[in-house]
């Protein structure tokens, strides 16, 4: 008797469902995203008692105020849930995320033409108008083949929001992708940014967390084909009390990917609390890709805490190169001895060492106007602490 076991079978069968504590299997079904008690291993930071309902899956009629730029080329319309599932965007990973699109009523679709090169940004900005009822969204960005672009989406007022936004880039196309959560301080905000990125396309994000009183983003991306490029920049500023969250997961799918992860923030203030938990997944049939994650945090005060927690999950030896990095720690020494041996005073010194941290970061974004925000944004923290500048100008801040 022959007896035959079907390897390939089951091989596939495991690489089209790989679970993991660090991301749960997506789903566009609520059941399959229960309420979390606090022990489950993606909702252990998160303060659930601060949440403020944003779990329950209440229904609500509150929407976020939304102002658009259409540059030429661009299309917005609007779609029911089923035909924003029917585009393929990427399932919910978590109970927020899946009830955005349960409760959201629709999503909001903007779609850049193959093959055109936006002349400006398409810049997106939602503004919330209070915290006494949850608020759902759901937005759709479809890049076409070889299309070139950069998206500005800001959030900015009061809200309690579950917001869901999916993001498909064609083949060969480039995109720039900038996320501000420049929220008042009685906000709360819980969201998935899901990436899907196609065959030799070269996507870079830059997501800055400022404002809010809790932000917890879950930032996911896989690819749709061989040769996608990723680079994924972050920054954010948590005063006291406040609550920052970041969470990513790269999924290399495919063979011969790449991804750049490098998040940096700043601490200042009893209470102040970021998170950042960076997960990189290398799938079997991903030979050949290349990897790296980092994650930077500055104390400025007592009193904060940072919880950064890089991962590598490797399933094939097959690779160029993987790896991660994660720091937190306060002033150094060095660098503040050698700008006060030159005679700048010491909160001046400071200020230059914060926004040397940053501005590797703030360049990248390629949009002036936003880069200048960031900055002004960045002053105005450091004035909490240090008091105001005595050389903005030298800065590159406008008074």
């Amino acid at each position: 008797m022959t007896v035959t076991t079907a390897v390939p079978n089951l091989a596939e069968a495991v690489e089209a469902t790989v679970a993991s504590h660090l991301h749960p299997v997506p789903s566009f079904d609520l059941a399959d995203h229960p309420v979390p008690n606090g022990r489950e291993e993606v909702w252990r930071f998160t303060p659930l008692r601060r949440l403020r309902g944003l779990l329950d899956g209440a229904a609500s009629d509150a929407h976020l105020d939304w102002h658009s730029n259409l540059p030429a080329g661009v299309t917005r319309t609007e779609v029911t849930t089923a035909e924003a599932v029917a585009l393929g965007v990427p399932a919910p990973v978590d109970r927020p995320s899946a009830l955005a699109v349960a409760n959201a009523g629709g999503a909001m679709v903007f779609e850049i033409a193959p093959g055109s090169r936006l002349a400006e940004p398409l810049v997106i900005e939602l503004a919330g108008h209070g915290v006494e009822q949850t608020t759902y969204g759901q937005v759709v960005f479809r890049i076409g083949a070889h299309a070139d672009a950069t998206i500005v989406l800001r959030h900015t007022g009061s809200a309690r929001y579950d917001s869901s936004v999916s993001v498909l880039v064609g083949d060969g196309a480039q995109l720039n992708f900038v996320g501000l959560q420049d929220w008042d301080d009685d906000s709360v905000h819980l969201g998935h940014v899901g990436l899907r990125i196609g065959r030799d396309a070269r996507v870079r994000t830059v997501t800055a967390s400022l404002g809010g009183n809790l932000v917890r983003l879950v930032e996911t991306a896989e690819y749709d084909g061989p040769g996608g490029e990723l680079e994924q920049f972050g920054l954010y500023f948590v005063n006291a009390g406040q609550h920052i969250e970041h969470r990513l997961f790269v999924d290399h799918n495919e063979p011969h990917t790449r991804s750049r992860v490098d998040y940096r923030g700043a601490l200042q203030g009893e209470g102040a609390h970021s998170v950042w938990v960076g997960d990189v997944l290398i799938r079997k049939v991903a030979e050949g890709i290349n990897t790296y994650e980092t994650n930077k945090n500055l104390v400025l005060t007592d009193g904060c805490r940072a919880d950064s927690v890089p991962n590598l999950e490797i399933e094939t030896g097959e690779i160029e190169g993987a790896g991660h990095s994660s720091t937190t720690g306060r002033f150094d020494d060095e660098q503040l001895f050698y700008l006060r041996s030159r005679g700048i005073p010491e909160d001046e010194a400071r200020r230059l060492v914060v926004h040397g941290f940053f501005a590797d970061i703030i360049r990248r974004i390629g949009v002036p106007d936003v880069e200048s925000r960031l900055l002004a944004a960045v002053e105005k923290e450091l004035e909490i602490i240090v008091g105001p500048s005595t050389a903005t100008e030298a800065l590159g801040v406008a008074k």
